[in-house]
């Protein structure tokens, strides 16, 4: 099918850690006249760009680079609204320019938000940006306690959704109640709503009013860039880049964290190291190596032990938000595309073989772009990357968001563990955790109950339907 050339097109690069996104979308940009938006929540923060994997002044070749190193560390990462305000913002200004913007980056919930019109909700259409942007919301700031304690007087439906401990999606929801006046679970009902009026619309209807109606879905007209490599390749790459970034000065860098940490500490501001720039992956895993050689802790031996330790944690944290990331595209964006008409324009590019990036990333990735933009049709994707058929099929049939009469909040009375998908469930009553607990629990339980009867006991879980009408936030 032809396609008209589009009026505001949008260029995204996805895929896991080390895959070379970075060098891509400015290669594209120097193809195609364009410039770079970060979508990496830890890359807009300021300094720190051995810990943070920022690309290098000489990398960016000239290329204009926006939303990189733009807050400072004190302040907590972006939630989404931000992040898709801000974004937006840049991507006018650049098309402003006559310029092609370029979105990359591995926060893929960022990514998906801004791609898709329902992913964020609407604000209220009296206040103004400037105004928005000095609504500090002090309890988005607050422990997840207080902020879900807060979600359950306001919207207690996604309260109920979300597992207790989930920092980032009680915050969500809190901040789309902040935003607009209106309940998370109000405005994501209604586009589930709409997302079955066009399923149910678009069979019926010509191709020219399908379009329109997948422009309803989609915020702007966009190609799509998936890097992926192999998965021995690739933790081969993430293992010797540790090595590369303890080389380049990370430590230098573990340092300053730590030096500002004591600053805040000093003057009555405690360090909350499960958000921001703390989880940064290097940080906390080199910490107490570096405390230890700064104090003179310990002989050579001990300090070549915490080294090491810490090398293997680093390395096995980056392999793990590597499959994170991959996770996110195959179980949520995939599906995503394909409710908006969209997965055609999602390429799979093969980045195992950096001998032969010219031809298995950088040449395909620029046939399609020049394609895209003179609006000339495209190929299957199929075509483009022997592993696109295999990494192109959704990991699930369904989006979990869409199957809530499946949602049943469980929690084990034992481990003070709560879980709301009946996978997570399974996965906590197997863990070696979960029966470490029993099994304690049967040798302080009374001799006179029989081993069964203890395990009965000890496993008892509390259920409780959670409400149908919360639907998953983007």
């Amino acid at each position: 099918m032809s396609h008209k050339s589009p009026a505001n097109p949008l260029i995204a690069i996805i895929g896991a850690t080390g895959t070379g996104k970075s060098q891509l979308a400015v290669e594209l940009a120097t193809r195609f006249d364009g410039e770079v938006v970060n979508g990496d929540a830890m890359q807009l923060y300021a300094g720190l760009p051995i810990i943070t994997n920022k690309i290098s002044q000489d990398e960016r070749k000239g290329i204009p680079h926006h939303l990189l190193g733009c807050i400072g560390l004190e302040e907590q990462t972006w939630t989404v609204g931000p992040f898709v305000e801000n974004a937006l913002e840049k991507i006018q200004e650049i098309r402003s320019r006559g310029r092609v913007p370029i979105l990359v980056g591995g926060t893929h919930y960022y990514t998906q938000s801004l791609l898709f019109r329902d992913a964020l909700a609407a604000e209220k259409p009296d206040t103004k940006p400037e105004q928005r942007k000095n609504q500090p919301w002090p309890i988005l700031q607050e422990s997840t306690d207080v902020m879900l304690g807060k979600l359950r007087e306001v919207d207690p439906i996604m309260a109920d959704r979300w597992h207790p401990n989930d920092h980032r999606k009680i915050q969500r929801s809190l901040e789309i109640w902040l935003q607009t006046g209106r309940k998370a679970s109000d405005i994501y009902q209604e586009q589930q709503s709409s997302r079955n009026a066009f399923s149910a619309a678009k069979r019926d209807i010509k191709n020219t009013a399908e379009d329109a109606l997948t422009q309803s879905l989609l915020r702007f007209p966009t190609i799509l860039f998936w890097i992926h490599a192999e998965t021995d390749v690739l933790r081969q790459r993430l293992d010797k880049r540790v090595h590369t970034m303890l080389s380049a000065g990370l430590l230098t860098e573990v340092q300053r964290l730590e030096n500002f940490a004591r600053k805040l500490q000093a003057v009555g501001e405690p360090v909350d190291e499960s958000r921001g720039i703390w989880v940064s992956i290097g940080y906390k895993e080199f910490k107490p190596y570096q405390d230890a050689l700064m104090h003179g802790d310990g002989d050579g031996k001990l300090l070549e032990q915490l080294r090491g330790e810490a090398i293997e944690k680093m390395q096995a944290g980056t392999r793990q938000y590597a499959k994170k990331q991959t996770r996110w595209i195959r179980i949520k964006l995939l599906h995503a595309l394909s409710a908006a008409k969209a997965k055609d324009n999602l390429f799979v590019l093969d980045g195992t073989d950096l001998d032969h990036w010219q031809s298995n990333v950088r040449q395909p990735a620029e046939e399609l772009v020049q394609r895209f933009l003179g609006g000339q049709e495209l190929p299957e994707p199929a075509q483009v990357s022997p592993s696109a058929a295999h990494m192109l099929t959704p990991k699930r049939e369904y989006d979990m968001s869409t199957q809530r009469d499946s949602w049943v909040r469980q929690t084990c009375e034992i481990c003070n563990v709560t879980a709301v998908r009946e996978s997570d469930w399974t996965q906590h009553v197997q863990s070696r955790g979960h029966r470490k607990a029993i099994r304690s629990i049967e040798k302080r339980t009374d001799t006179n109950i029989s081993a069964s009867s203890d395990t009965s006991q000890a496993g008892q879980v509390r259920t409780e339907p959670v409400a149908t009408d919360a639907v998953e936030v983007k």
